[in-house]
């Protein structure tokens, strides 16, 4: 099972040394390939006030110290085609925040790469119509077929986190789980599906008690893998922190989703 774990952006060297002390026994896990996550910069906050991350340099060589400290696989997002080479040198996988799902000329630049990419779909995607933004990378990979065996093989990702229902509030169709898995392996990202976009007077709102029952009900769907924004201290994060858990409740929803795949064989 693919596990995405880590704090919403970079806040300091020490924050990120702390948070991946504490997901340490998951690397070991033989049931779990996980990727250490964190931004470097948050670029689509709400207010030009919000925290964005140390940026592109200092936050690219904080999440190299980890990888090497810690020997995580790294997966970190990236904002313009400027970015791609840079982050490729220390990136294991490269995602593609939601915003961005259509952005060709990023998509095309990622695929150029190598690396695994996880691509987001966004808040206001059909979930059928994201094998077109697959289509790009696999395109530039070369291929022609678009399904979950060629995406796969490519380690290419799809990661469902909500959809937008009215103003300021999300709602996960799980209908696009299976849509979505007949093209590419998906990704289900609890964290981000409980998230009130613009709820916080200027940043945005959420609410993580509804976490783990929305990542109960993925496991149980089927899906290849889940992606959990964590952090020691959530209440004081400077980003995300309404949605995010902490390394412990991350711990005691997997034995639950491990449970849930061993009853019902997805």
């Amino acid at each position: 099972m693919i596990l995405i774990a880590g704090p919403c952006v970079i806040e300091s060297k020490e924050q990120l040394e702390i948070i991946a002390g504490e997901l340490r026994e998951l690397r070991k896990s033989k049931e779990i390939d996980f990727y250490f996550k964190a931004s470097f910069d948050k670029a689509n906050r709400t207010s030009l006030e919000s925290y964005r991350g140390p940026g592109l340099e200092a936050g690219l060589q904080m999440l190299a110290d980890i990888k090497e400290l810690f020997g995580y696989k790294i997966l970190t997002d990236v904002h313009e085609t400027s970015q791609v080479e840079a982050v490729a040198q220390v990136a294991d996988a490269i995602q593609i925040p939601a915003f961005l799902c259509r952005q060709t000329d990023l998509l095309v630049a990622v695929a150029k790469t190598g690396k695994r990419i996880n691509i987001k779909k966004g808040q206001f995607m059909n979930p059928a119509d994201m094998r077109y933004s697959l289509y790009k990378v696999l395109k530039t990979q070369g291929e022609e077929i678009v399904d979950y065996e060629t995406s796969k093989r490519r380690g290419v990702w799809l990661t469902e986190r909500g959809t937008f229902f009215g103003y300021g509030d999300l709602v996960v169709d799980y209908r696009s789980l299976p849509i979505m898995r007949r093209f590419a392996p998906v990704i289900f990202d609890a964290t981000h599906s409980v998230q009130k976009p613009g709820g916080a007077n200027g940043k945005s709102g959420g609410n993580r008690e509804f976490v783990e029952p929305l990542a109960l009900a993925a496991a149980s769907v089927g899906v290849d893998g889940f992606f959990f924004e964590v952090h020691h201290d959530p209440d004081n994060a400077l980003s995300d922190g309404p949605n995010m858990i902490t390394p412990e409740k991350l711990k005691a929803i997997l034995e639950k989703i491990f449970a849930i795949k061993e009853t019902l064989g997805v």
